[in-house]
Parts: structure tokens; C-alpha cells; sequence
């Protein structure tokens, strides 16, 4: 059991510690333009990184578990209330390609580093298989390939971590990418260029302060939402 400032089975707290940090992400990112360019997204997973890793947050907690078993499902249908089902359609066939030769890419990757690094690391065929499966397929396939090889628990531990920890310097990175005037300058970013010629971006405002800022509601907007709210107490 790992010890840290604040327990596993300290609820309220990691709550706590969760919603203040989201919404300070969120705020940074509305107001400095260095954190709109690295997204709050990455404010928010960096601040996680150096709490976990400073041992002020666990690593694991049923306060975790709650915010993949539900909060993250419930947040993909509303993003796919914005999302144009015909575009994806036709942009579907490339996107397959670009998947499966980066799968190809990371199998590739795989087996040579297991060549290079197998007098060097122990067990090393069978964390191949987890990061390989991981890196293709999420983390449901790195649990599936450590329960069919029958990893040692320990090695599965230090995989995750390393997964992990190297996936949120990817994803870093890859967010930072088409923020950054080298890239901006060298390749077109169409949908970043649609969002800034419009009206979206004013004065004194970063995009995301621009997106997120109150909107009117009308007559219409309070209609449905009344339709979409179940009756109770009387009310309809």
C-alpha cells in the first residue's frame, strides 16, 4: 500500500482535489494565452503528475475508478452531440489507414526493442505484448494481455506505470504541437484557422475564454430542456 498525504479512501478530499484543480485548469486556460496553448487538458494531467508523483494523491482510488466507470461515459455522448456523423463518414477510410499503419508502426517498434533490450529486462516478451496491446488498443487490451500471458504482478505494476507516465508526455507533446509557431508557419491547421478567422476570437481574449463565455439562452433553449427534464414533485 503506498503512502501518501492523502489516503486512497479519502473521498471527499480527492473530490475535492479533483473538481478545485479541473476548475483551475479551466480558468488558466481562459486567461493566460501560455495555457490556452497547451490546453487545460495538459494543466490539468501535468498538476496530476506532480501530485501523484510527490506523493500527495494516490495513484489508485475508488474515487478514480468512479470517474471511468461513469463520468467518463457520460461525457462522450455530449461530445457526440457536436459531432457531424457525415464528415466522419468521409474521412473515416483515411483515418483507418493512418490507424492501421501506426499500428504497424508500434508492432515494428516492439519487436525490435525486444531484440535490443531482452538480456536487459526481465520477462520482456510479455510486457512487449502489454504496451504493444495497450498502444493499439487502450488500456482494456494491456489488463487483456497481462491476464493471458500471466504476468508477474510486480512487472505489470511497473509497466503501467511507465505506460502511463510516457503517454502523458505523448500526449503533451502532441497537443503543444499544433499550438507552436514552428508548426503553425509550416503546415496548414484548417480547423484552428476556421476558429480564429471567425468571430470566436476578440481582443483581449483567448479562444477558449472566447468559447466558453456566457451565452444568451432563448425561449426555444428553455423549451427543450424542459422536455428533456423528467416530472417530479408535482412538476412538469
Amino acid at each position: 500500500m503506498e503512502q501518501t498525504l492523502i489516503k486512497a479512501d479519502d473521498y471527499v478530499t480527492l473530490w475535492g482535489i479533483i473538481v478545485v484543480w479541473a476548475s483551475v485548469s479551466i480558468i488558466l486556460e481562459q486567461r493566460y494565452s501560455w495555457a490556452a496553448k497547451i490546453s487545460g487538458a495538459i494543466v490539468a494531467l501535468i498538476g496530476a503528475i506532480i501530485l501523484s508523483n510527490t506523493g500527495v494523491i494516490p495513484t489508485e482510488s475508488p474515487v478514480y475508478d468512479a470517474v471511468w466507470t461513469f463520468i467518463i461515459p457520460l461525457a462522450i455522448p455530449l461530445l457526440l452531440f457536436h459531432v457531424n456523423f457525415k464528415k466522419i463518414w468521409q474521412e473515416s477510410g483515411r483515418l483507418l489507414i493512418l490507424f492501421l499503419i501506426s499500428s504497424i508502426g508500434t508492432v515494428a517498434g516492439v519487436i525490435i526493442s525486444f531484440f535490443l533490450l531482452k538480456d536487459h529486462i526481465p520477462v520482456l516478451d510479455k510486457i512487449g505484448a502489454m504496451l504493444s496491446a495497450s498502444y493499439i488498443g487502450g488500456g482494456v487490451n494491456f489488463a487483456a494481455m497481462a491476464a493471458k500471458f500471466e504476468a508477474p504482478g510486480e512487472m505489470v505494476s511497473s509497466a503501467v506505470v511507465a505506460d502511463n507516465l510516457m503517454m502523458a508526455i505523448y500526449f503533451i507533446v502532441l497537443m503543444m504541437i499544433p499550438a507552436l509557431s514552428f508548426f503553425r508557419r509550416r503546415f496548414n491547421a484548417p480547423h484552428v484557422e476556421k476558429v480564429e478567422s471567425g468571430r470566436m476570437k476578440e481582443e483581449g481574449k483567448t479562444l477558449a475564454e472566447s468559447f466558453w463565455e456566457r451565452k444568451d439562452i432563448s425561449l426555444k433553449d428553455i423549451a427543450f430542456c424542459r422536455d428533456c427534464l423528467p416530472a417530479r414533485d408535482g412538476f412538469v
